[in-house]
């Protein structure tokens, strides 16, 4: 099996007794949720806290603590960092190309007023699928307003789906930065990950997407908000972002938006979506050719184990981009570069909690935190897969955040993996996945963007894109566990 980053082989074992161990790594976790919650302190300097909690109340001296922490740091940046750099570079070229547009316009200019909510939750998946949630999000408000506006129907009924199809892609599908964490930090195959990553979020976003949408609109009665100025051009729709688009949560002040001038010139459709599916193509392809071709030393399989590599993926897509996105809209040299640039400030606070939580599982693996878990986890007869889920819906809960909620839960399923098939790695992934979106309340950045956006109050939100995330959550963990069963 190849990883992204190998998993540890062997963890090391208990440096203090068993009670202290506990205590170590429960103060480290509510070191993390006070920080975040309380004190409103950024989750990077949070999680650095937290980690130093657990190496010092587990009895290491402090030399030990920062090499360790470092350690992990160092490793998760180059496993993960590089990669959502080159994500985050290949979805502003998808937006200030037009792509994205020529995708939603598409889509949604071909469906009957029945099938809108449907299509609504395709277009979510095909965007959500390069993009983070929040720029997809900002993305498709416009879209979302003007297709409610003219169709008739609820926002909420036209909303939900779209909102379904990011975050089902943001929790479940690489390259976003949970489920890479997960996948380093766990040493889970990428390919196999992508392939029933995609094969859970299908059903889960028709489940709280269209369905779910359809009985939301009924309970959430809204007008469609003025935010933004939806222009009709050439049969579709302009998203442009308003003036006073909000910032990305933990960017250090940099604004959601995406292109706002209306462009003449766009990459077809056909185009945008093979850019789009290009990475996912070839790491999936390196997936089915470690499965289906035994000879290690064959043309073929040689071939996708570079390709499919994700760095070799993500890179291999911002080139053809490049040519295929930026040249097709007309775009010179000068806007490609700046486009480029101007991709990286908002996802710098992202690569950095990141990058901190490998130090953080770091800490929780050289203390032998991990091994005890493991032991008391064999020993209770506990579904590991369930396990992950709770972890994860616990410290999202708590902490609001997706992100720490993965990387945590992870960090403490380590020991459990242990003699684990491939395939049952990667359902471990993507229960904490699921379990990270459990539920989105008023500590998370996601609850207050979608509620300012919609014009809803807490109470609607709570009814609508609270129990659509709370759904997507249960069904995906539902469906993990029925493939369970056969992998």
């Amino acid at each position: 099996m190849i990883t992204l980053l190998a998993a540890d082989t062997k963890l090391p074992e208990p440096v203090a007794a068993g009670w202290q161990l506990v205590v170590a790594a429960l103060a480290g976790i509510a070191v993390i949720v006070v920080l975040i919650t309380v004190a409103k302190l950024h989750p990077f300097l949070s999680l650095i806290f937290g980690a130093a909690t657990v190496g010092i109340v587990s009895g290491m001296n402090v030399g030990d603590v920062l090499d360790s922490f470092s350690d992990g740091f160092g490793s998760t940046a180059a496993g993960v960092g590089i990669l959502i750099a080159l994500g985050a570079m290949f979805a502003k070229l998808l937006a200030d190309s037009g792509g994205a547009d020529e995708i939603v316009d598409t889509i949604v200019g071909r469906s009957s007023p029945r099938a809108l909510p449907w299509a609504m939750a395709a277009v979510g998946a095909i965007i959500g699928l390069p993009m983070f949630f929040e720029i997809g999000l900002v993305l498709l408000m416009p879209v979302i307003y003007l297709v409610a506006k003219r169709s008739g129907q609820s926002v909420i009924t036209i909303g939900i789906p779209a909102l379904a199809g990011l975050s089902a892609m943001h929790g479940l599908v690489p390259p976003h930065p949970g489920p890479l964490t997960a996948i380093n930090l766990l040493g889970a195959d990428l390919g196999v990950t992508l392939a029933l990553g995609v094969a859970v979020a299908i059903p889960t976003i028709i489940v709280a997407g269209p369905l779910f949408g359809r009985l939301a609109g009924r309970w959430v009665v809204i007008d469609v908000p003025d935010r933004f100025a939806a222009d009709v051009r050439d049969g579709g729709v302009s998203a442009a972002a308003a003036p006073d688009a909000p910032e990305v949560p933990g960017s250090g002040g940099a604004k959601l938006t995406t292109q706002t001038v209306a462009r003449s010139v766009r990459p077809s459709f056909g185009i945008t979506l093979f850019s789009v599916l290009l990475p996912v193509a070839l790491m999936m392809g390196k997936a089915l050719a470690d499965i289906f071709i035994d000879d290690e030393n064959s043309l073929v399989r040689q071939t996708f184990d570079i390709l499919g590599r994700p760095l070799t993926a993500l890179l291999i897509a911002v080139v053809v981009g490049i040519f295929t996105l930026g040249r097709g809209a007309a775009m010179t040299r000068d806007q490609i570069v700046r486009c480029l640039e101007t991709s990286l400030p908002p996802v710098a606070g992202i690569i950095l909690i990141v990058a901190a939580g490998g130090g953080f599982k770091q800490l929780l693996v050289d203390t032998g935190i991990g091994t005890l878990l493991a032991d008391w986890a064999r020993g209770a007869h506990i579904s590991v897969i369930l396990l992950a889920w709770v972890l994860a819906v616990l410290i999202r809960l708590a902490t609001g955040s997706a992100t720490v909620a993965t990387i945590t839960a992870s960090s403490l399923m380590l020991g459990l993996i242990d003699g684990m098939s491939t395939g049952q790695v990667s359902l471990v992934v993507l229960a904490v996945g699921t379990g990270s979106l459990f539920f989105s309340h008023v500590n998370d950045a996601g609850f207050w963007l979608v509620k300012e956006f919609f014009g809803m109050s807490v109470g609607q939100t709570i009814k609508s894109w609270s129990l659509m995330e709370t759904l997507l959550s249960v069904v995906g963990l539902v469906l993990v566990l029925v493939l369970g069963i056969f992998v």
